[in-house]
């Protein structure tokens, strides 16, 4: 009677070890959304250092206009070894004047996010296309050759002078 309680305690041991494995990896990135916090900051009324103090650093800056702050925010899972499906972004935008003050202040979730997926195995790329070997073998006879700038060549080599 202690067999088939035994393999029955084994069978059940393997399902719960089965359906765990599959469980989804739930991973988040980036600032912590506190909205209490990005409501209290107020167009008009904050500067740059009282949003640094109220939401600390942001995550990243503009690079071409230095009056904007992000702040992103990202909540994802996958399963086992698949690629992190996006379940939630929050991007918060703050955007500042010439003097500092904050000018206004958004957020924008993750409609905006672009997918990128690549072209193939191979970047496309503009010029003429090259076999593996003619990348292999495409220097055979141009390693000081005239012109090549080796140091058999005309250009810069190493030719002594008359």
């Amino acid at each position: 009677m202690s067999l088939p309680v035994r393999t029955l305690g084994a069978a059940a041991l393997l399902v719960v070890l089965g359906t765990t494995a599959c469980t989804p990896v739930r991973l988040h990135q980036g600032y912590v959304v506190d909205h209490d916090l990005v409501a209290s900051v107020q167009p008009g009324i904050d500067t740059r250092d009282s949003v640094l103090q109220t939401l600390g650093h942001p995550s990243f800056t503009s690079q071409f206009n230095e009056g904007e702050w992000f702040y992103v925010s990202r909540d994802s899972s996958n399963f086992a070894f698949r690629n992190p499906k996006v379940k939630s972004q929050t991007t918060v935008r703050v955007r500042f004047d010439q003097a500092g003050n904050v000018t206004s202040i958004d957020q924008t979730g993750v409609e905006l996010a672009a997918s990128i997926s690549p072209y193939g195995k191979t970047t496309p790329t503009l010029g003429r296309r090259r076999s593996f070997f003619s990348d292999l073998f495409g220097n055979i006879g141009t390693v000081g050759a005239p012109g090549a700038g080796g140091p058999g060549g005309g250009a810069g080599g190493g030719g002594g002078g008359q």
